[in-house]
């Protein structure tokens, strides 16, 4: 069987393409971090057992506390929701999702796939009405 010549399976593979996650998953905070780097970098250092963020892979010496020994340069994250509004955001116009300055060629991409797809069905249909 060819599965060039059958169009849905173009258009399968088309979708398929076109909806590969392109960006990072923002961290939501209903569970650990997957290592203690993830979570310097959200701001998090001294996760007390029982915490939301807190797992037995973050807590190499046992003590209850995760992710103990915060690199130099490490800056918390704010207590509250009213200090976490103003943090500096200057640079970046996109929602924190995850997305960079490649999100809009990924998107690019995604609709090239689509429109190829779309053409490989009407030359398809086409040269089926020929013969």
């Amino acid at each position: 069987m060819n599965l060039l010549r059958k169009p849905g399976a173009i258009v399968v593979a088309a979708l398929a393409l076109a909806v590969l996650p392109a960006a990072a998953e923002a961290h939501d905070g209903d569970h650990p971090f997957a290592n203690c780097t993830e979570a310097y970098e959200n701001g998090y250092a001294d996760i007390p057992e029982g915490d939301e963020h807190y797992g037995t892979h973050l807590d190499r010496d046992g003590d209850g506390i995760g992710c103990d020994q915060p690199p130099a340069g490490f800056e918390p994250a704010p207590d509250d929701a009213e200090q976490a509004g103003t943090a500096d955001r200057s640079g970046t116009d996109l929602a924190e999702t995850g997305g960079d300055d490649t999100t809009p060629y990924f998107a690019i991409a995604g609709m090239s796939v689509m429109l190829a797809g779309a053409g490989a069905l009407v030359v398809a249909n086409r040269r089926r009405g020929m013969q």
